[in-house]
């Protein structure tokens, strides 16, 4: 297959195309300068641009570009970053695909678990209502701005991902140095419910989105979830640290501000990976044990 993947250069685009190519597909990279080759194809989602005649024929299109949430405070200026990172990449990509005479089979297009906003205890399928808060709203913006490809009929797929799991990336990599010290903890009551995924399974659901006749939302989640507290108690446990002592809010909440610290790091989102179950899809990484296990045992 040929797959034109945006934001290819992230920690799940990168290990995407890594699998892709050693599946033996060819993986091509959006990117916002001129193309070097044939394996990549130019792209400026801030104006609106996209070189669509490179899409023609192209199997899938897996969109993943958009703006880190998590290292800056939420100014306003930022939130409107993290928006429009999403949605006019989004916009321009299925406004280009819904144009072209040979359009790709599928179009796996990024979204989050965000889009629950925070529930409690409440079990969350693709079925479950959006939620309220900042990452809901971008999140149902997000998936509306695809309805250019859905409304062309192109097989269209939202990736709701959790938070993806890697020792060389993402919120486990920052984690770790201080769970190594001794000094790792649990966040607030540790209660919050985390739908989390390893980035094997997150790439592996990817793929079987790719290859699967399935649309719509799609959560991309660990069949268990783990409380905050068990996440923190499994990731000490496989290092062989202490994990007594919870982790004081001032800081967090003196860089990057309560709105950011109450959603990303306090909310609760119990998700069920409902459709990739029902359609097939065997997880790698069932438990965080295990999941642990491998990424940093």
């Amino acid at each position: 297959m040929d797959v034109a993947i945006s934001g290819a250069s992230g920690l799940v685009g990168s290990a995407l195309t890594t699998r892709l190519k050693a599946e033996g597909h060819r993986p091509i990279a959006l990117v916002r300068r001129t193309a070097a080759g044939a394996d990549e194809i130019s792209w400026d989602p801030g104006n609106g641009t996209v070189d669509a005649s490179s899409l023609e024929g192209i199997d899938a299109v897996v969109h993943l570009a958009g703006a880190p949430i998590g290292d800056k405070r939420w100014s306003d200026d930022r939130k409107t970053v993290i928006r429009h990172s999403r949605t006019n990449g989004t916009a321009v990509l299925a406004t280009a695909l819904a144009g072209l005479d040979r359009a790709p089979k599928a179009f796996v297009s990024g979204s989050a678990i965000g889009y629950y906003g925070s529930r409690g205890d409440e079990i969350l399928t693709e079925q479950s209502s959006s939620g309220d808060g900042f990452l809901a709203d971008v999140c149902v913006a997000w998936e509306r701005a695809a309805s250019p490809a859905v409304e062309a009929g192109i097989r269209t797929c939202f990736a709701r991902t959790g938070i993806v799991l890697s020792a060389d990336g993402g919120a486990l990599k920052k984690q770790l140095p201080l769970f190594k010290l001794g000094l790792g903890g649990r966040m607030g009551s540790g209660t919050q419910w985390l739908g989390w995924v390893s980035i094997a399974d997150e790439v592996a659901a990817l793929i079987h989105l790719i290859e699967t006749d399935v649309h719509g939302p799609v959560n991309i989640t660990a069949p268990n979830p783990c409380t905050n507290l068990e996440f923190t108690k499994a990731l000490g446990k496989e290092l062989g640290r202490p994990t007594l002592l919870p982790v004081p809010l001032a800081g967090p909440k003196l860089l990057f501000g309560s709105e950011l610290v109450e959603e990303l790091l306090l909310g609760s989102q119990r998700v069920s990976p409902t459709v990739l179950v029902d359609t097939g899809f065997v997880h790698r990484h069932s438990t965080i044990e295990a999941a642990f296990a491998d990424l940093v045992g």
